[in-house]
């Protein structure tokens, strides 16, 4: 590769870096805007472009409504801190670093305690019931951990998970039991994956407090639905539903909080 060549691809880099800060950024602001986070804890995590050893993670004691582009240290898949400063949280590591590491389409790694999604994690039985469109929508992207094994205090949480979505390849939301939910993807997919689930949840809960019957689709409607989203693709014109959907929220932040972008 010449030098001009060299310049231009470390450019390109320089640039994916920082759009994966600013759209990480967003997701924080957005999951509080949304009543996604949990006082300091959970994790939003993404790979840090043009490498295979790190991934984008906040200091621990940051509120997500202050988290900018400029928060993010860079943390190797050892747990060390390798650009930044700040601590890192035990349980972040633990979970997210595993998978960056191992699932490739895992860009972005969300792992929040939603009220909606954490109290169906609640429930005996926390499957979502097929009931509706949404519900249709989200399950195709849905894989179920059934047992809590406690707080993560090492990667062997992270390990764990790798391996139920090694199990399951493709899928990009994790129902953890007794616990919350897991997204993966693009940053604008997991964030959409969050978005939704916790809309389903609400629903679910909802209909299931009525103490009423639910009226669950047939299997026809169930199969032509999945036909129908797998033959669209997910997208319309040049991007996905999910980046539409992305973009879309972070032009109500340029508006409310543009300071997410510095």
């Amino acid at each position: 590769m010449d030098t001009q060549a060299a310049e231009a691809s470390e450019a390109d880099i320089d640039s994916a870096r920082w759009r994966t800060r600013v759209d990480l950024a967003a997701a924080h602001r957005l999951a509080v805007m949304y009543g996604m986070q949990e006082g300091i804890f959970n994790h939003l995590t993404a790979r840090v472009p043009g490498t295979s050893d790190r991934y984008y993670q906040i200091p621990f004691g940051l509120h997500w409504s202050e988290v900018n582009a400029s928060s993010f240290m860079e943390v190797g898949y050892d747990g060390k801190v390798l650009a930044g400063s700040g601590d890192v949280e035990p349980s972040a590591f633990g979970i997210h670093a595993p998978i960056h590491q191992s699932i490739a389409h895992a860009d972005a790694v969300f792992h929040t305690h939603m009220p909606f999604a954490a109290a169906m994690s609640r429930l005996d039985d926390s499957r979502i019931r097929p009931i509706g469109q949404t519900e249709l929508s989200v399950m195709r992207h849905l894989v179920y951990d059934t047992d809590y094994h406690g707080p993560a205090t090492d990667t062997g949480e992270g390990h764990r998970l790798v391996a139920l979505l090694e199990a399951n390849p493709g899928k990009t939301i994790v129902a953890m039991a007794n616990h919350g939910i897991l997204t993966l993807g693009s940053i604008a997919h997991a964030f959409d994956r969050l978005y939704y689930f916790e809309r389903v949840a609400q629903v679910q809960l909802y209909a299931l407090w009525t103490g009423e019957k639910l009226k669950h689709l047939n299997q026809t409607v169930i199969d032509r639905a999945n036909e129908g989203y797998k033959s669209s693709g997910g997208r319309i014109g040049n991007k996905t539903w999910a980046e539409h959907h992305f973009d879309a929220l972070k032009r109500i932040l340029d508006r409310r909080e543009p300071d997410y972008r510095a």
